[in-house]
């Protein structure tokens, strides 16, 4: 295993990884501040202010707080609610990388889809077409 490593080492894929590792907490923290700062307002603007944080389900009689901070003070509970969000979070990432890379995706295409121009033929070429042509001709 040691030499695994250190071969894959030696090819420079360790400073890759690290960059990569690097860009990706650098652009975890983009995606993570437009989702919550950005994304999940506008959300919670057209669902009315739903807020889903505090929805639980208590596991004890003796819970009856409606807030699910009081209610993790009186007893245990189900707290469901901080999973729903996250998933939330989570499609919206998702679909957020889906369109991006779809744009990028098209964007290359785009640029790639101008042919080259044809290279000019070799002079062998040149030579092989006139003999043909006078062939033709005879």
């Amino acid at each position: 295993m040691l030499k695994e490593f250190r071969e894959f080492a030696m090819k420079g894929n360790v400073v890759d990884l690290a960059v990569a590792v690097i860009i990706g907490a650098a652009f975890g923290a983009i995606v993570t501040s437009l989702v919550g700062d950005i994304i999940m307002p506008l959300i919670g603007a057209a669902t009315g202010g739903l807020d889903f944080s505090n929805y639980y389900v208590p596991l004890s009689a003796k819970v009856t707080a409606t807030n699910l901070a009081d209610a993790k003070k009186q007893g245990a509970v189900l707290a469901y609610g901080n999973f729903i969000t996250l998933t939330l979070n989570f499609v919206i990432i998702a679909f957020v990388l889906f369109i991006v890379v779809r744009l990028m995706s098209q964007l290359k295409r785009h640029q790639e889809a101008a042919p080259p121009p044809p290279a000019k033929p070799s002079r062998e070429v040149e030579l092989l077409a006139e003999i043909r042509d006078l062939l033709k001709k005879a």
